[in-house]
């Protein structure tokens, strides 16, 4: 049996000696109430341990005042500080951030974002599977205020803040090139993500620029954590395709990588150089630290939030893009 018991305003407008009205305008922070007053009623407000009531706000304003916010996999790092600069962004308009994680899978990304519907939040901040857009086709028509997080759809006009994945892709190639490799290994993500997509192209573009012919066999695409990382470099090894680097799609890819080739009795940097993606923190403190794409990833929440809410209050009509420049982290890999 539930004996939980709010405090509820009228108590706190009994206690005051006021009425329930200027009890509200006090705890609203509304001009019109006498200074004195307001001190007094936010002061028993605070002892009786009075907690706004959400729900009623909500059908009063319209606004919960919390944001959904929908990631791919809450174990990767990379999200916690994305997360950290949408929560910091949040906070500073007074709105609360829910959160569901899809572990990269399509359903439960449906799934997640009918929850957050559910709960009426005033918009959602989604980092999608992309797999499947039915989802996200769905939002538009129903006009849900919602911004796409480190991803873009080229088939669908969408608010957006991603990264120059092309850029990212090219740096990395072009830095292993540049230290004399040739053959360099890409272990790639899904190319239904576009980030994927946009990492092989500047993976390409920077084979291009040194007329390095491109070879389909030193190309593994699929999932994106440390296990999958560590298998698809075995097995690459185990083909001996002569490759003398790697570029991992991301900071998780190279670290699955780097335990595979200490397994083959092989040395990093000197028998085979690795980049890596993201700069998560781990990645300067493991042993060789590891070379890395760094991207603006506080700044990604930050941005995305930002664009949400002038979807939200209706500031903007136009669909925005933003995309974030990237830059590489010379390390010891």
């Amino acid at each position: 049996m539930n004996n939980m018991r709010y405090i509820t305003l009228k108590m706190v407008a009994e206690k005051a000696e006021v009425s329930v009205n200027t009890a509200s305008r006090a705890i609203n922070n509304k001009p019109d109430i006498n200074l004195e007053t307001k001190k007094r009623v936010l002061q028993i407000a605070k002892e009786l341990g009075y907690i706004r009531n959400a729900a009623a706000v909500a059908l009063r304003t319209k606004k919960t005042g919390t944001i959904g916010v929908v990631i791919a996999d809450n174990r990767n790092p990379f999200y916690a500080e994305v997360l950290n600069g949408m929560e910091e962004a949040a906070r500073e308009k007074n709105y609360h951030i829910i959160l569901a994680n899809t572990q990269r899978d399509y359903k439960k990304e449906e799934e997640a974002i009918n929850l957050l519907l559910a709960k009426r939040v005033d918009g959602l901040l989604i980092t999608p599977v992309q797999d499947k857009d039915d989802d996200i086709k769905k939002l538009i028509e129903a006009n849900i205020p919602f911004v796409i997080v480190g991803r873009d759809f080229e088939n669908i006009e969408v608010d957006a803040v991603y990264n120059d994945e092309v850029k990212g892709g090219f740096l990395a190639t072009d830095y292993l090139i540049k230290k004399g490799h040739k053959r360099i290994a890409l272990i790639n993500g899904f190319l239904y993500k576009s980030p994927a997509k946009g990492r092989l192209e500047g993976y390409k573009k920077a084979l291009n620029k040194y007329r390095i012919p491109l070879d389909e066999s030193l190309i593994s695409v699929g999932d994106i954590n440390i296990e999958d990382g560590y298998e698809r470099t075995k097995q690459m090894l185990g083909k001996k395709l002569n490759f003398t680097a790697i570029f991992a799609y991301n900071d998780m890819v190279a670290f699955g990588s780097m335990q595979a080739i200490k397994e083959k009795g092989l040395r990093i940097p000197e028998d085979i150089e690795l980049v890596g993606y993201d700069d998560i923190p781990f990645s300067s403190l493991i042993s060789p630290s590891l070379t890395t794409i760094r991207i603006k990833k506080q700044e990604l929440g930050i941005e995305s939030v930002k664009l949400l809410f002038s979807r939200i209050n209706g500031t903007r009509k136009k669909i925005k893009k933003i995309m974030l420049n990237v830059d590489l982290v010379e390390r010891e890999t």
